[in-house]
């Protein structure tokens, strides 16, 4: 394992408005690969920005032990680049080019240094990456999203970098890309920290790293011990709320009683008191002696109380909130043998570019089916989502939908009104559900009380999410065939278990677009098509 390390300590960072986000943190990253998780707007990238020496900390340091290689989650590049300025060499393949032609000059051989062999691994690296078929003078501006992020990481690796920050690095990226990745970084034998909410990648670390409420704790294993590390926590936490919830009825009750005792006791005092004819001075005495002896009986019973509410608020805060969202839904219901699409040659064309092989793809939905829709970048899944949906109308082809309603969830998320509530966007949808239940419907999606209040255009994105889905899988009518594509990009991973929870209730058909294997398998999907050459195949 690596010698390199990074070391932070007593760091702290705030935004210009004063909005804390980290408060005297300290921790060590050791050589091998780590992978960094927590909810969103936790401040994973900010932190990852603070080692790199994007972001200056108010307080505290950071030190990298090596030399140190850093991949943002957005590239700050220009259409106008190539290849090759990308990846830094443009220099020194121009030297080469210069000595090449016959000019010795001693400058070419200073931008060199012992980079002779440049090209030679800029392919190879290249090609670990599949990357293997772009030329080193070709355009930003002609290659996929996916194929950008690959080429910042060779632009790294090219660095021979001893600590490597990454920050969401599959993001974009599709099943063959993804896997080139988990093989160049299975091989990296150097200080890795990768912020990611892929968990097939987060499965090949050699430890998690968690931040929460501004601390960071370490879990030996991947991803899945991770998770079963935390699930076994929970339960503890759990059982401990619920014994901290009975000591504090238990004590409250019998304070209650205790002061009920002292009451009948006083009552009784006072009658034999009076009764047995004593001097007021001597009855005096002996009822201020009741009363303090009562009064200290009720503080002892009220300060045991107080310390099990104290039992009882760090119980809970031991508690995390991953909640998934509980569902039953009926109304999405689809019979096994009802067509819900049928479409044969299908064909789309842009300018003179068909999207879709020969005459086109044909592709029949029956009954509930849970179909993920595969294939490599641009080879026109979002294309045959927008034609499923029917606001693309394709160039030729026979199409066929049953009646009822398609609901189409886009990478954008864009059916909401940004400016209005939670509670206004799902009125709209679902307008005869009284207020009461649209409001129970709500909180099962965790929007309870001021939070369904919100307007959507303020809510992160896996809020985002759960704030669509409420209104689309309550929608009148309710959807029987769902349309989503890419759901988990941007999402953290709290949010992409409260997904799968949702679609584990619904009833319907639906297609899915995405590059994430455990959500796939997750959500139960049972038929798979991959485009493919601009063909359609099961797989």
């Amino acid at each position: 394992m690596s010698d390199a390390f990074v070391v932070v300590s007593a760091l702290s960072f705030a935004w210009p408005d004063d909005t804390p986000v980290f408060d005297d943190l300290s921790f060590t990253v050791p050589g091998g690969r780590t992978g960094l998780v927590a909810p969103n707007g936790a401040g994973k990238s900010t932190l990852l920005k603070l080692i790199a020496g994007e972001l200056r900390p108010v307080s505290g340091s950071v030190s990298a032990q090596g030399v140190l290689g850093y991949l943002p989650q957005s590239l700050p590049l220009t259409a106008d680049l190539n290849v090759a300025e990308v990846l830094g060499i443009a220099p020194q393949l121009a030297a080469l080019s210069a000595i090449e032609s016959g000019d010795a000059s001693e400058e070419h051989f200073t931008t060199i240094g012992n980079d002779w062999d440049i090209e030679e691994r800029t392919r190879a690296q290249l090609d670990r990456l599949g990357l293997d078929g772009i030329s080193l003078d070709r355009s930003l501006r002609t290659l996929s999203g996916g194929q950008i992020i690959s080429l910042g990481l060779a632009a790294q690796l090219l660095k021979r970098p001893d600590i490597l920050l990454l920050d969401e690095p599959t993001n974009n990226l599709d099943l063959d890309a993804r896997r080139k990745l988990y093989g160049v970084l299975e091989d990296w034998s150097g200080c890795l920290l990768l912020v990611s909410h892929d968990r097939e990648l987060l499965d090949r670390m050699d430890r998690i790293a968690e931040l929460d409420r501004g601390d960071l704790r370490y879990h030996g294993g991947n991803f899945t011990q991770y998770e079963a590390a935390v699930k076994a926590e929970q339960e503890v936490a759990e059982r401990n709320v619920r014994s901290a919830e009975q000591e504090v009825k238990r004590e409250k009750r019998e304070m209650q009683q205790a002061r009920e005792r002292a009451a009948r006791r006083a009552g009784n005092a006072a009658r034999n008191l009076g009764n047995a004819g004593l001097p007021k001075i001597f009855a005096g005495t002996m009822k201020r002696n009741a009363q303090e002896s009562a009064g200290k009986a009720n503080e002892t019973h009220a300060a045991r109380v107080s310390d099990a509410k104290n039992r009882l608020d760090e119980a809970e805060r031991s508690l995390r909130d991953d909640q998934k969202i509980a569902l039953i839904l009926p109304g999405t219901n689809v019979p096994a043998g009802r067509t819900m699409f049928h479409g044969e040659h299908i064909q789309v064309r842009y300018g003179d570019r068909n999207v879709f092989a020969g005459d086109g793809v044909d592709l029949t939905i029956r009954g509930p089916e849970r179909i993920a829709l595969t294939g490599g970048n641009g080879t026109g899944k979002s294309t045959l989502l927008r034609v499923l949906n029917g606001d693309l109308t394709p160039d030729s082809g026979v199409l066929k939908r049953a009646e009822g309603r398609i609901a189409y969830l886009s990478q954008r998320l864009d059916l909401l009104d940004l400016d209005r509530t939670i509670a206004e966007n799902f009125a709209t949808f679902a307008p005869s559900l009284p207020e009461s239940q649209r409001m129970t419907l709500l909180a099962r999606f965790l929007f309870r009380g001021a939070r369904s209040q919100l307007p959507v255009g303020v809510l992160s994105g896996g809020e985002r999410l759960r704030a669509t889905l409420a209104c689309v899988l309550f929608a009148e009518p309710a959807p029987q065939l769902l349309l989503l594509d890419e759901p988990t990009n941007n999402l953290d991973l709290v949010s992409v278990g409260q997904l799968e929870s949702a679609l584990g209730a619904y009833q319907g058909a639906f297609v899915v677009v995405s590059h994430d294997e455990r959500f796939l398998k997750e959500i139960k999907v049972d038929r798979r098509v991959r485009l493919a050459d601009g063909a359609l195949v099961e797989s």
